[in-house]
């Protein structure tokens, strides 16, 4: 028995999506940062020449613009030129945040179409240590 021509044509525009491997979103673990590698399953391990990073996966410089006044801290060796003070903060400041993948980031992933490439769109999970100098 013959398919019908409704189920052939359903079958065809099938066999073309899938041909085009259209974008597809995965998740993945980083197991290595230098070589980036992320595993998102047990048998398949992306390395880095196969991932586009995001600037929300990587360290990046931003301009940001302050004004405050600094805290007044205690000074040392009795020299007035340590004496407590405090000062203006003001302007367009350079600031460079660190968010590159480490090991053990839990990452969204984009599929490229045609399926060889793979975009780093963010984590899903917080960045598990943070070791800023007020922290």
């Amino acid at each position: 028995m013959l398919p019908n021509a409704v189920e052939l044509v359903k079958q065809a525009a099938v066999e073309a999506v899938e041909a085009t491997k259209p974008v597809q979103y995965l998740f993945g673990k980083v197991i290595s940062v230098s070589p980036l590698k992320i595993q998102v399953s047990a048998k398949s391990i992306y390395t880095e020449k196969m991932l586009i990073l995001t600037r929300n996966v990587t360290d990046f410089e931003v301009d940001m613009t302050v004004s405050h006044i600094t805290e007044n801290r205690a000074g040392g060796s009795g020299d007035p030129a340590f004496a407590s003070h405090n000062h203006e903060y003001k302007g367009k400041k350079k600031f460079k945040v660190h968010n590159a993948l480490i090991v053990g980031d839990e990452v969204v992933l984009g599929r490229v179409q045609g399926g060889k490439r793979f975009v780093v769109l963010d984590r899903i999970k917080p960045i598990p240590e943070l070791k800023g100098e007020w922290l």
